[in-house]
């Protein structure tokens, strides 16, 4: 008996700890005009797609000609060479965080081959976004300047853990490693 109730105790704990965690879900409402533009990669979950970039990373998007969302990715590979890769997104839920993109080539756009775009977090002025999806196998933290207070940096990576990321995986760009060096040395 005693032990039925200590198990059921438990189980009651962790289903009040799963209630206090995040949903692994996109933002309801986004202003796609408004998150259109560059930003600056300011962390991110190590992948296979990323694996030359080691600085310099942004992603750009822009509304092309047909109304299509056009993307491109660049970073500077380790060797000082600047690449890029370029690509669409469509929305999943008009007006909502519920984003795919693809980067495949032209001749290859009939083929149904979209990967899911999720804005989990976004700032209310636009200023960082957080990027992942349904699997948390992805996540990219981004911001409109290639520098992030390490504070709302901090609370981000909270939120992502909340979510289920394994934020402790983190890639961290250089800028983001480097923020407190450069507010001591500018006397902040």
């Amino acid at each position: 008996m005693t032990l039925r109730l200590l198990l059921l105790g438990c189980m009651l704990g962790l289903t009040g700890a799963a209630h206090a965690a995040l949903p692994n879900e996109p933002v309801e409402r986004i202003d796609l005009a408004r998150y259109l533009g560059t930003w600056h990669e300011v962390a991110r979950m190590p992948n296979r797609y990323q694996e030359d970039c080691v600085s310099g990373t942004t992603a750009t998007y822009l509304r092309g000609e047909d109304g299509e969302i056009v993307v491109r990715n660049a970073c500077t590979t380790g060797d000082g060479e600047r690449i890029s890769v370029d690509g669409v997104a469509r929305e999943v839920v008009s007006g909502s965080g519920n984003l795919q993109v693809r980067f495949a080539p032209r001749w290859l756009a009939w083929l149904p081959v979209w990967a899911d775009y999720w804005v989990l977090d976004l700032d209310p002025d636009c200023r960082w976004a957080v990027v992942g999806g349904p699997t948390r196998k992805f996540l990219w933290v981004l911001a409109r300047d290639p520098q992030l207070d390490p504070d709302v940096f901090d609370g981000i990576k909270a939120r992502a853990a909340a979510r289920g990321y394994a934020v402790e995986r983190l890639w961290v760009a250089d800028t983001l490693r480097n923020a407190p060096e450069q507010r001591v040395a500018q006397g902040r």
